[in-house]
């Protein structure tokens, strides 16, 4: 599968900016969203090939978000890495059981971001 199209999820502007930097300049689309609801939302919308979650938001987190795209029908086959600066091995576990397929640790390493996005 080509990624092309990117959703970032994070409440923190400096990250979106972070990460829409990095992917941009990579030859991603990218597409933002403030909150869990609004990802929830956007992505039925426009359908990205990629969803970067983060995990600690107000109102629905990135595990309820990731747990509720990646079991609707229309948004399962949409994978989802988490991004967070949530780092134990307990969290990394919960994220995937909640449908992610891939966890990064804040602060995000740029290459180890890329490798697993092309490893997708």
């Amino acid at each position: 599968m080509t990624v092309k199209k990117v959703l970032i999820v994070d409440d923190s502007p400096t990250e979106r900016h972070f990460l829409g930097e990095l992917l941009t300049k990579n030859g991603f689309q990218v597409v933002t969203a403030e909150s869990g609801e609004e990802a929830v939302e956007k992505v039925k919308e426009i359908m990205p090939d990629l969803i970067l979650m983060d995990v600690v938001m107000p109102g629905m987190n990135g595990f309820q978000a990731t747990r509720t795209i990646t079991r609707e029908e229309a948004t399962k086959h949409i994978p989802v890495i988490m991004c967070t600066s949530k780092n134990q091995e307990t969290d990394k576990v919960w994220g995937k059981r909640q449908g992610a397929s891939e966890y990064v640790v804040k602060p995000v390493d740029p290459q180890e971001l890329l490798a697993k996005i092309a490893a997708l």
